[in-house]
């Protein structure tokens, strides 16, 4: 790093420190303002750094993968620790796609395990970094986005990013639809019947959800990785 570089990230980060202390002395409203400043400055200095943001992603990953591992207490503190490296990750990789997908995988399995009266906000919070992953790269979290508006029996919306997935390359074979929990409340209406069976007439097609797994080393997602992502685009 040059020492001008050196010297700008010194006065982004003293002026990210100085919005921290206003922020604890002014009202709800402006100390709001004043935090989110502060951390802007905070992930600009940090920012260069891409070793820095793909370790935040791979602890993520890591705590993502315990939090299956564990009882519902304990995996509820681990899911919100993974959740909050994909986001600092996001902080200073904005384009970071697997932090996007992993974050919202991360909300949704925490909403399987919480009450049932903090679900729907948790799967609000997943659908934005589904969102986020899709304005990185097209269609690349379509499918998980069906998979929220199926369980909130929205049969439009589910339907339509299920097209958008099928036309981003970005969807599961129909096996693994069939087999998806999320998707039960769309499996016998007549559209998505008919959609499997489109599937099935097409040769060739040999994708798989992959949630768990791992391709070339490297993290994988709960769509099917059908090309290199270019994290830091």
């Amino acid at each position: 790093m040059s020492l001008l570089s050196s010297l700008k990230k010194r006065s982004t980060l003293d002026a990210a420190i100085k919005q921290v202390a206003q922020a604890r002395k002014s009202e709800a409203g402006r100390a709001e303002q004043l935090y989110k400043s502060a951390y802007q400055g905070f992930a600009s200095v940090i920012a260069d750094n891409l070793m820095f943001s793909e370790a935040l992603y791979n602890w993520g990953f890591a705590l993502l993968h315990e939090a299956r591992s564990k009882q519902v207490a304990e995996a509820i503190e681990i899911y919100e620790d993974a959740i909050s490296k994909f986001s600092f990750c996001l902080l200073t990789a904005p384009n970071y796609l697997g932090a996007a997908i992993d974050g919202g995988v991360a909300f949704m399995e925490l909403a399987r395990i919480s009450p049932e009266d903090g679900k729907i906000s948790l799967y609000g919070l997943a659908e934005d970094f589904f969102e986020k992953a899709c304005r990185i790269q097209k269609g690349s979290a379509a499918y998980n986005l069906a998979c929220i508006n199926a369980l909130r029996g929205d049969e439009q919306a589910c339907q339509q990013f299920l097209q958008q997935a099928k036309d981003f390359g970005s969807l599961p074979d129909q096996a693994n639809i069939l087999q998806d929990e999320d998707m039960d409340n769309v499996k016998q209406v007549p559209w998505f019947i008919e959609f499997i069976e489109a599937l099935k007439a097409q040769p060739g097609q040999k994708r798989e959800k992959l949630v768990d797994a791992e391709i070339n080393g490297e993290p994988s997602f709960k769509l099917k990785k059908t090309e290199d992502f270019d994290y830091y685009s």
